[in-house]
């Protein structure tokens, strides 16, 4: 299937990996470099994006114009497309509106309509049609938190979960295809306190710059840090540089200088060559600690 998402995919030999994703560039900061391993050795990977990204803030000082602005959705969407044919990734998107982040005291409530606030049941019911069409080994997604706690980001973890479960079952949205059962589901563990003071001592011994200080001061020392959390660490290190890619794609929400990209490749293949997940659910027996987001899949399946 394109990046339009209008076909299903091909002769269902292969393995499929899907990732839900609450907004464009979300797929491209995390988890992107496991992904292109993935399409490289042969496999289907598709990201599913449930909005579109319309409230973003323009994050990038050279796009930071007044056209830019005005043509959000519109570049958002070409921003996406790029960045999943840098992935190789097939990409369909959800069709929500994105919620915002809100601000303030008192929180304003969110806008009405938006992803965060409409009933449950509409967005996993669509959820459900394109797991059930693509028909995904493993799903990925994020955790209770939402990875951080942006409303969208805590829906596409909620219907994430709640279509994991109805897929497979046909009584549950009778007219969105034929059930489908995958097999494991995972969420994506991305930026932990063990990886950012890895950066950060490696870019201090080596003399360099490190912008990971002052992240590192704010971090709550009594909250633990998710890689307690992990079970899979997929090694993905020869695609950093897609990776990289993919993410300069969103130049809308992507500065190529900032903290992103402070750390240079070759120290990062040496400190950290590993993209973290939480194995949830799975049908299939795997020894833990994994490498592989395909483990006990590919023996079940013979591929």
């Amino acid at each position: 299937m394109g990046s339009d998402g209008r076909t299903a995919t091909g002769d269902g030999t292969g393995l499929r990996l899907m990732a839900v994703h609450a907004h464009p560039d979300d797929e491209s900061s995390k988890g992107a470099a496991t992904m292109a391993r993935y399409v490289a050795e042969g496999h289907d990977v598709m990201v599913v994006t449930c909005t579109g990204g319309e409230a973003g803030s323009v994050l990038n000082p050279a796009m930071d114009r007044p056209e830019v602005h005005a043509n959000m959705t519109e570049l958002r969407r070409e921003e996406m497309a790029r960045a999943a044919k840098i992935l190789g990734v097939q990409h369909r998107w959800l069709g929500f509106v994105d919620s915002g982040l809100p601000e303030g005291e008192p929180l304003p409530p969110l806008p009405e309509g938006s992803f965060a606030t409409v009933p449950l049941e509409e967005p996993t019911e669509a959820l459900v049609q394109v797991i059930r069409e693509f028909r995904p080994h493993v799903i990925v997604t994020y955790d209770e938190n939402g990875g951080y706690p942006h409303p969208d980001h805590i829906r596409t973890h909620e219907i994430s979960i709640a279509a994991y479960d109805a897929a497979p079952d046909p009584g549950r949205f009778p007219d969105a295809g034929e059930p489908w059962q995958p097999l494991k589901l995972y969420y994506s563990h991305g930026f932990s306190r063990a990886k950012i003071t890895a950066f950060h001592e490696t870019l201090v011994a080596h003399g360099l710059d490190s912008p990971y200080e002052e992240w590192l001061g704010r971090w709550d020392p009594d909250k633990a840090d998710v890689m307690e959390r992990v079970t899979t660490r997929v090694h993905c290190a020869d695609y950093f540089e897609v990776r990289d890619e993919a993410l300069k794609a969103h130049a809308t929400q992507i500065d190529p200088n900032s903290r992103w990209f402070a750390m240079p490749l070759h120290l990062q293949r040496e400190v950290w060559p590993t993209e973290e997940y939480e194995l949830v659910q799975s049908l299939v027996a795997s020894t833990l600690p994994e490498d592989d987001l395909f483990a006990g899949v590919r023996e079940k399946m013979g591929a």
